[in-house]
């Protein structure tokens, strides 16, 4: 049940990934329309031939041999990720001192109705849970490290620094955001152009998350190619489609062996998520379909369940009573995360 939840949150973030991308594209071609025609000026422009770009640039970078072996990309993830962080709480801050006061209410953004504010409310928790999707990918990420020391201690350092920064990012670009905005704010600060001017600063910021994107969808894709090939190859032993390699050799570059199960699953996988993502290119609400299906069972249930085994936790005790309280509260937010997520996208689809 793990490694099916575990799979299918990877396929699902490389959807949100399509759609992330194919929308900084298109925020930088808008941002240079509007510094050349005006803030007011009818710049309107689509995803769909940015999201065919994108996965045409991964259908060539999934068949690169080793791929999940290149520490580079990880470095380069790294630093796209801090650069547009930077940038969009840079932003965000100047814009509440220019503003010279703080903007927006302690409610929040203004509903027609109860229901409809409750609906807003599911999704913002759905996005929330898609704060943290590194949790699913976590134990790919300890398997290639080196030990001494062990891996786990090595994991346990890093995964709570990492938790320290990202949630300092998060704190700050969301509530700047929402100061510098109110109610106006865009459910995407660097996209939905709360910001215009530096219009340069705009469209660096976006390309840095196009280029984190473009890396870390292999690194969200290659653990589900591994499952996948891995199962091919032990129920097809004999199979010459699944096993054999021929070796290929292009102009200007080196031969390269290539496989035929490798060539069309991973295209056929690089082709869905786009397909998928063309015909939902919702971010906000996607990203909220996707957190609240996998934080409850993948960043909470498992965890607990396997500790309470590790520690020996007698039921009925104090630990036992606040875990199982704490485990069931994550599953109340996830179950209304994802309820109001599925409104949002069936609202923004059909509405």
């Amino acid at each position: 049940m793990c490694a099916l939840l575990q799979n299918l949150s990877l396929y699902g973030t490389d959807i949100a990934y399509v759609i992330t991308t194919s929308t900084s594209m298109r925020a930088i071609q808008k941002s240079n329309c509007y510094h050349r025609e005006g803030h007011k000026a009818a710049c309107s422009y689509g995803d769909t031939t940015y999201m065919l770009l994108f996965g045409g640039v991964q259908v060539v970078m999934s068949q690169i041999p080793d791929f999940h072996n290149m520490e580079w990309l990880s470095v380069v993830a790294a630093i796209m990720s801090f650069t547009y962080s930077f940038i969009g709480f840079g932003l965000g801050f100047a814009q509440v001192i220019e503003n010279g006061r703080i903007q927006g209410s302690i409610t929040g953004v203004p509903a027609d109705s109860v229901a409809d504010k409750l609906w807003l409310v599911f999704q913002a928790l759905g996005d929330i849970a898609f704060a943290y999707p590194y949790s699913i990918i976590l134990l790919e990420i300890q398997d290639t490290l080196k030990s001494p020391p062990p891996e786990n201690k090595t994991m346990k350092t890093a995964s709570m620094i990492a938790i320290f920064v990202t949630t300092f990012f998060y704190l700050c670009c969301g509530c700047f955001g929402y100061a510098a905005f109110g109610n106006n704010t865009p459910g995407n600060l660097l996209t939905g152009f709360g910001f215009y001017e530096p219009y340069w600063l705009i469209d660096f910021a976006n390309a840095c998350i196009v280029l984190h994107l473009v890396g870390g969808y292999q690194i969200f894709s290659q653990p589900v190619f591994a499952f996948v090939e891995r199962w091919f190859t032990n129920k097809f032993p004999s199979s010459g489609f699944v096993n054999n390699f021929y070796t290929i050799k292009l102009p200007l570059l080196p031969s390269f062996q290539m496989n035929p199960l490798k060539i069309c699953f991973r295209t056929a996988y690089v082709a869905s998520t786009t397909v998928i993502a063309m015909i939902f290119p919702y971010f906000n609400q996607v990203l909220g379909v996707l957190g609240a299906l996998n934080f409850w069972p993948l960043a909470i249930y498992f965890p607990v369940e396997m500790y309470f085994v590790q520690k020996k936790i007698q039921p009925w005790t104090r630990k036992w009573v606040v875990l199982r309280s704490f485990s069931f509260f994550c599953l109340l937010v996830s179950i209304v995360g994802l309820i109001g997520s599925i409104e949002g996208l069936i609202s923004a689809k059909f509405g």
